[in-house]
Formats: structure tokens, sequence, C-alpha cells
């Protein structure tokens, strides 16, 4: 982590609106289910931004794409969180709106119905090399990968951040797109990366491999630092072709895990970026993992 100390942190992702309904008990069909239903600003990249901000660093940068329909709505809650907003304004699609089912009596778990619309319409024309001017870290959601003009911009920025000097994270983002998109495409997508932050089922998938520690482990002789993030089973750490450290969660009171996994991100980037070192920056992810599950929404109040 010492070669990004210092300097802005820019995330390069998605930002959406998210509409998330606490219910509990399943969805019955052909009637009503009583949920209590709030609607939030999201989207990976936008949250990891806002809890970087929130951990401390104080030059947090965001690009994403959003619809004239509501980017007065996230500009302003994203320079309220201590983010420094770029969004462009896409003239055709909507800003991504995302469903977030949260089961109360499943520890919070929750299932995502998804519409990038605007999101994944980030383009290469909306990037600058400018952009990198005073940052010491990129970081780029991996929603970005799973379609043609996002995934363009995404390798454009981790090429152009490269050739400055300047590390690069990437967080798988979706085991479910990931199947999609196929593994070797997404790897092939990322390289170049020198921290990658999976969660436990993208760790599974990304490193082909039926023990977790050997998949870790896998994965970090492709990227040099990977970090596993496994909820109430706190975060496994792994360098070079070995695990490192197995850190401990933090016990929380689980209202809504949505964004859970971005807090653990935004906190470890700002923690690197103050010079910590890959276990104290991985102990304060699971801090503020175990913070986020106990807010309603994926962004720190």
């Amino acid at each position: 982590m010492a070669s990004g100390q210092g300097g802005a942190l820019l995330v390069v992702g998605d930002v959406v609106t998210d509409v998330v309904a606490r219910h509990r008990r399943p969805p019955l069909p052909g009637t009503d289910t009583v949920a209590a239903i709030r609607t939030v600003p999201g989207g990976a990249g936008a949250n990891v931004a806002c809890w970087a901000a929130s951990w401390g660093c104080r030059d947090v940068r965001f690009l994403g794409r959003v619809g004239a329909d509501s980017v007065a709505w996230h500009e302003e809650a994203l320079t309220r969180a201590g983010v420094r907003p770029r969004l462009v304004v896409d003239s055709e699609a909507p800003t991504g709106t995302v469903i977030c089912l949260v089961d109360e009596d499943a520890g919070a778990e929750r299932t995502f119905l998804t519409d990038s619309g605007a999101s994944l319409r980030l383009s290469a024309a909306d990037w600058s090399p400018g952009f990198l001017d005073g940052v010491g870290r990129l970081h780029l959601s991996g929603y970005l990968f799973f379609a043609g003009p996002s995934r363009e911009v995404a390798e454009t920025a981790l090429a152009a951040a490269r050739a400055r000097g300047v590390p690069v994270s990437v967080d798988p983002a979706s085991a479910g797109f990931l199947v999609e998109l196929g593994v070797e495409r997404f790897l092939a997508a990322v390289d170049g990366a020198d921290v990658l932050l999976p969660s436990e089922g993208e760790a599974a998938l990304l490193g082909d491999a039926g023990d977790l520690e050997e998949a870790a482990a896998q994965l970090s002789r492709r990227f040099p630092v990977v970090v596993v993030k496994r909820g109430a089973a706190g975060a496994l750490v792994a360098r070079e072709g070995e695990v490192l450290a197995e850190i401990p969660a933090l016990p929380a009171r689980a209202l809504d895990s949505t964004g859970a996994g971005d807090a653990f991100t935004g906190a470890f980037l700002a923690a690197g970026l103050r010079g910590a070192g890959l276990k104290e920056a991985a102990a304060e992810g699971c801090g503020a993992g175990a913070r986020a599950v106990e807010l309603l929404g994926g962004r720190p109040a």
C-alpha cells in the first residue's frame, strides 16, 4: 500500500438510485408483502467514494454518469458526503436504479434487481488524463467492466494510471455479472491492477479453487495484493501467492447489508492513503463494514 500513500483518491464507477425494501417474510406472489421502503443514493463506486471521505480521506473525487432526471440530487448527496463529483449527464438514458430487497429474517441479506441505466454508458469520451493530476490512487468499480462503453473507459483509465505510476485497485462488484461476462475476460480486462478486492463468492469464481485461501493465494500471484471481503467472517489478506492474515469482523447488529463491501473498500483505501499497512487497512475495512450494516442504504450516515 505504500506506493499509494498520499494524494487524492479518484473513484471511477457507478452512481445509481437505490430503492431499499426491508421485509420480514419472503415476498408472496399475487398479493401484498409488508415492507419498509426508502429511496436513497447508491451505486458501488459512489458508495466507496463516500465511505473513503467519511474515513478521513481529505480529497476524494468521483467520475460517473447519470441521467438528467436526478443529476442535481446525486451531485448534492456526493458533495454533502465530502466527495468532489464529476457527473456526466446522459441525455438519453435515465439514472440507473437498483431495487434492494433486504430480508430481515435472513441476517439482513439482500437481493438486487438492477437497471444500470446511464451508469454503464460512461465512455472513453468522458475520460481525460488530467483527471489523474494529484491522484495517489485510482479505484475502479467492477460494474464498469460488464458493458462495452464503460469497460473501454475503465481500461483507458487503468492504462493511463499505470503510465503515470498511479496504483489501481478494482472491486469485482458482482458474481452474477462475472459469470455472464466470463472470468478470463474479466481478469484480462483488469490486468495491471495492483489490488483486487473481491467478495468471498467473487474470489471463489475468479480463483477457480474450492478452498477460499487457495483462491486468494492464486489470485495474488496475478495481482500483487488480494483482499477477500467475507462479511461477518472478516477478511483474508493475500500477497504475492501467500495468505498473510485473517482479519476478524467486528460485532454488529445488522439492519441492511447493502453497501457493506463498499464501506470496507472505502475505509481500506483511505487507510492505505494515510500510509497504513495491509493488515491495519483491512482491519479498518472490517470496522467500516460493521458500521455499514447497522445503517439503511449503502452510504455512511
